[in-house]
């Protein structure tokens, strides 16, 4: 349903007790593909939001928090990653901060829904900014899970911008797939995660941890606070061999100065700051 005037509000159920919503003063998009329905609609405050099955995914306004978080923290305190996976992210906003990164070379993007690429590009190109047509990406549609298990590797980062644990995305946080994910690192690789809100998703963070623990010599989760995923800050796993957590602030302050990176959420004091949890969160942590 195109140009279609809608005055109501889209009410995200994704936890039992707590729901939230926003209004809708139109829908651009809503339509059901092989995996899920997606539907982008425009709101005062976020913009274009994109749901997928009524769960927000991301938004105009806030998405550049998430997709920052999740790209500059793995890659700056790596400090020499040049090959880059993300799975998921059909959105194309996390190639979108991948690619910024003139020091990265090449980058396999693992999208398991053909669907969402073509209307994010239609729907929402202030997200991907051109990031699909750069010569650096390589876009494959193909079930991540079994992407990762088949690969050869060698990845320097892997980022898994996935859904929530249900539907299509339930298989991307399972022992066996991030066990198969460190195997696809190079030495001293970093992988990082979408681990929700911990406030409302605690088992979710503390399975994850709990496999992270059982393969890697430093794992954790670092946090930072998208408005648009209600419920207090969101948590990123953090699982590497290498102690690229450890890197100094002033280390990763030249990183960033050489960068020329310009974001509106990251810096190297909020890099660093947010490996510090709170204490319901810490208690989360196996």
């Amino acid at each position: 349903m195109s140009d279609l005037k809608v005055d109501g509000w889209t009410v995200e159920k994704l936890h039992d007790h707590h729901a939230q919503a926003l209004r809708e003063s139109r829908v651009l998009y809503d339509s059901e593909t092989e995996h899920q329905r997606l539907r982008v609609f425009e709101n005062g405050t976020f913009g274009r939001v994109l749901t997928l099955d009524d769960v927000v995914q991301t938004t105009e306004g806030d998405n550049f928090i998430y997709h920052e978080m999740l790209t500059h923290v793995p890659i700056l305190a790596h400090g020499a990653a040049k090959r880059v996976c993300i799975i998921g992210g059909g959105d194309g906003g996390m190639a979108r901060e991948v690619l910024k990164h003139a020091s990265v070379e090449h980058v396999t993007m693992v999208e398991i829904d053909a669907g969402v690429v073509e209307f994010s590009k239609e729907y929402l190109p202030k997200l991907s900014q051109g990031a699909f047509d750069d010569a650096r990406l390589n876009l494959v549609i193909a079930d991540g899970a079994q992407f990762i298990r088949e690969t050869e590797g060698g990845f320097d980062v892997i980022i898994v911008d996935s859904t929530d644990p249900v539907g299509p995305g339930e298989v991307l946080f399972t022992d066996t797939f991030y066990g198969h994910a460190k195997r696809a690192l190079s030495e001293g690789g970093i992988l990082v995660t979408q681990n929700g809100v911990p406030f409302l998703q605690g088992e979710e963070l503390t399975n994850t941890m709990r496999a992270f623990k059982a393969l890697f010599s430093d794992a954790t989760c670092y946090l930072a606070t998208v408005p648009t995923y209600a419920g207090g800050p969101m948590a990123f796993g953090w699982g590497t061999d290498s102690a690229a957590r450890d890197v100094a602030l002033s280390e990763l302050q030249q990183r960033f100065d050489n960068s020329a990176l310009a974001p509106e959420y990251y810096t190297p004091e909020v890099h660093k700051a947010a490996f510090a949890l709170p204490g319901y969160v810490a208690k989360l942590m196996p």
